[in-house]
Order: structure tokens, then sequence, then C-alpha cells
């Protein structure tokens, strides 16, 4: 037989070994631990590249004059119809909603952003009202970035959070490969550069899901209209929406981005609440953006008894 002091020798033993031989953990910048041996890319995504449960599939087609178009359960990810959306596109101002996400995941909303003289000369849509050499809330320049698409607001936050657009950049394609993006890279923060500068429809569904999950990005790509304080006179900036479902009171819509340019066409990502029911549509180089997100979905809310 062997005596109670012998076993707890062995214990302890046993306990100094495995202290030694495991590797510890190390804690990776979600707080969550990790070995250190183990770095893996990150898994294929299952969001916005699965069919729906029999009892949900929404068995109807639609023919549109598109480039390519998705539209998914935005709560499951489901795909409830595709019209070729692998295609690999220029995205135009859709790029903003990875600025937006990597803007709000490496600062903070209290911060004041200085305005440089890269932020004023900036082509295409932008605010146009930033004051060189101040410092204004980034809450407004989100509000700006997200609501009239402003270039200008892009090159704002894209050197306060990162120092240089170049540096930014990298972070985006960063967080796109974090997010298993399979056709998304990105060479401009605002959208305005169309080469090597391109995304697909089952990526940008991906993208929308990560901004509504976020409560402080979800408030403003929701919001049809904004005044924002802002250091010119009266005080006071007035914002609106370039989505063309909010624009006309769509009901339930909630999100997400509009964008323009020659190569990419018009472009829709967007978002509708009905009932129980949660979907979103992607439209890339698109004949139509407003009439053909209202006819898609409108024609899936009634298929689905909303």
């Amino acid at each position: 037989m062997v005596g109670v002091g012998a076993l707890v020798g062995l214990g302890v033993l046993l306990f100094v070994f495995v202290s030694r031989t495991s590797t510890p953990p190390v804690v990776n910048g979600e707080g969550l631990a990790a070995p250190h041996a183990l770095v893996r890319p990150p898994p294929p995504p299952t969001y916005a590249y699965r069919a729906p449960p029999a009892g949900e599939r929404v068995p109807f087609v639609v023919r549109l004059p598109l480039g390519s178009g998705l539209l998914f359960d935005v709560r499951t990810g489901a795909v409830l119809w595709g019209d070729q959306p692998d295609r690999v596109l220029p995205i135009a101002s859709l790029t903003k909603m990875m600025t937006a996400l990597v803007v709000v995941a490496r600062s903070k909303p209290t911060d004041q952003v200085l305005i440089t003289a890269a932020a004023t000369h900036f082509t295409g849509s932008g605010i146009g009202l930033l004051p060189q050499g101040k410092r204004v809330p980034e809450m407004a320049l989100l509000y700006g970035l997200l609501l009239p698409s402003g270039n200008d607001a892009a090159i704002a936050l894209a050197q306060h959070v990162a120092g240089t657009r170049e540096r930014f950049i990298a972070l985006m394609n960063q967080r796109a490969h974090q997010l298993g993006l399979r056709c998304s890279h990105f060479n401009s923060v605002s959208g305005i550069v169309d080469q090597n500068n391109h995304s697909c429809a089952r990526d940008l569904a991906i993208l929308a899901h990560a901004m509504l999950r976020n409560h402080l990005v979800a408030r403003i790509i929701g919001t049809r209209s904004a005044i924002v304080p802002f250091p010119i006179q009266g005080g006071k900036l007035y914002l609106y929406n370039n989505n063309p479902l909010l624009a006309t009171g769509y009901p339930g819509t909630d999100g997400v981005k509009t964008g323009y340019t020659d190569a990419a066409g018009h472009c829709l990502v967007v978002t509708v609440r009905r009932g129980r029911h949660w979907l979103g549509a992607v439209l890339l180089h698109s004949a139509d953006t407003g009439p053909q997100a209202e006819n898609l979905l409108g024609a899936a809310f009634a298929k689905l008894g909303t």
C-alpha cells in the first residue's frame, strides 16, 4: 500500500513536471489566451458563405442590372440570394466601412483630431469645412466619414490613428485578414483610388455585420442626419446621410454605406429590419441602387411574410 505522504510527494512532482514542460499561455490583442507556438491563420468565414436552413430559404429569382449582388440574413449570415457574389470589383467609398472599423478600434471617440494640409487637399466627396491646423472632435469626423462620405474626414482620421495613410492602409489589410475576408484588398483610406482597392459582395456583408456589432458605428450609420459640434462659425456642422433608403424613409433601414467612382459604378450596402427579420443587401456596379435595393428587399420580406 502506498502511504499518503508518498502520494502527496508524487502529486507535487507531477505538478512541477507539467508546469515546467507546458507552454505558458500568452494573451492576444483581444484579451484571449493563446499558446505561444500556435499561430494559425483565421478560419474560413461562414458568415455570408453558406445557404440558409430549408425553412428559411427565400425561393425566388431576381434579375437586376448590376455587377454583383447579395441578399443575406444579418443575424446568421445565411445567403438568401446572390448574383456573382464572389466577383472581385472596385468598391469606391464602401472602403470607408473598413476605415471606420480600424478608427474605432484604435482611438477614442473623445479624441481631438488635428487637421493637416493633406486633409484639406482632397479629391471627390468631402465635408469641405475642415479647419487646417485646428483640432476637431473625432465623433464629428466619424459622422462626416459615414454620412456624406467625406474623403477629407478619412484622411484626417487615418493620419490621427496611424500617422500616415500608408501605415493606416496596412492596418486596414491586417484587419481584413483577421476577419477572414477572401477577396478584399485596400489601397486607399477613402476609396477614391480604384487600383488594387477591391472587395466582393460576400466580404462586404461580413464588414457590414462587423459594423453593426459596434454600437457606436451602428448608431452613426443608422442616422439620417446629424448636427455635430464643430469649430466653425455657428459652432455646428449639419450632415446628411447619402444612403438612398434612409433618405427616402424606407421602413426599417438602419445602415450601412454608399459608394461611387467611375470604375466602381454606384454601390450600396444596406440593412433593414422588419418584425423578426433583419436583412442586408449588397449591390455593386448597380444601375440604380435605391430602387434595386427596395425591390430586392421588398420581394424578400414578402416571401418571408413580413
